[in-house]
C-alpha cells in the first residue's frame, strides 16, 4: 500500500512528536527527575511568584521550611502542596515536542517556543494562585477544581497556542473552522 505525501507527511509528525516527548521524558525520569534541581528550582520559582500575587491581592501568605514538602498559601488554612507533577515541566515538553515536531521556520520557532513556555509557566502560576484562594474562601471545591478544571484550562491553553502556531507561523496550511 502506498501513502499519499499528506499521509506520510503526519506520520513523520506523529513519529517527531512522539520521539522528541518519550525522549524528554525518558531524560527527565532517568537524569533530572532524579537530580531534583530543576524540579526545586522550577517550583521554587512559582511558589515565590504566587505568594507574590497574593501579597499584592492583600492576602497573608506562607511558604512551609520543609524543602520536601513544598507548601504555600494564605494564612489560615492548610496551604497548597506544590508536588513535582505540578511544576508545569511536562506540560513545557508537551508544547515544546508539538512545535518542534510540527514544519515551521526554525527562526519562528526558536521565539515562539520560549514565548510559549513563559505562557504555560505564567498559567500555571495563575493556577497556583487561584487554588489557594479557593483553599481559603472554598476548601471543598479544591480536589475538583484542582483534578479537573483546571487540567481542561491548562490542556485547553496548550491546544489554542499549538492552533497558534498551525495557523500564523508554521507556513503550512491553516486550519479552517467548521462554522
Amino acid at each position: 500500500m502506498k501513502l499519499s505525501s499528506s499521509h506520510r507527511r503526519t506520520l513523520i509528525f506523529i513519529g517527531l512528536f512522539l520521539g522528541i516527548y518519550l525522549g524528554w521524558m525518558m531524560l527527565y525520569e532517568w537524569l533530572i527527575h532524579p537530580w531534583g534541581k530543576l524540579d526545586t528550582l522550577v517550583i521554587n520559582d512559582s511558589s515565590n511568584w504566587t505568594l507574590f500575587i497574593l501579597k499584592k491581592l492583600n492576602f497573608h501568605t506562607f511558604l512551609g521550611n520543609n524543602p520536601t514538602i513544598r507548601t504555600i498559601g494564605i494564612d489560615g488554612t492548610h496551604g497548597l502542596w506544590i508536588g513535582d507533577p505540578c511544576n508545569g515541566l511536562t506540560l513545557f515538553a508537551l508544547f515544546t515536542s508539538f512545535i518542534l515536531a510540527y514544519p515551521g521556520s526554525w527562526k519562528n520557532k526558536l521565539w515562539f517556543i520560549p514565548v510559549g513556555i513563559t505562557a504555560i509557566y505564567t498559567m500555571n502560576i495563575i493556577r497556583l494562585t487561584v487554588l489557594c484562594i479557593i483553599v481559603l474562601k472554598k476548601p471543598q471545591w479544591l480536589e475538583f477544581n484542582h483534578t479537573y478544571l483546571f487540567q481542561v484550562l491548562m490542556y485547553g491553553f496548550i491546544f489554542m497556542l499549538w492552533y497558534i502556531w498551525i495557523n500564523k507561523f508554521s507556513g503550512k496550511p491553516k486550519i479552517k473552522s467548521v462554522a
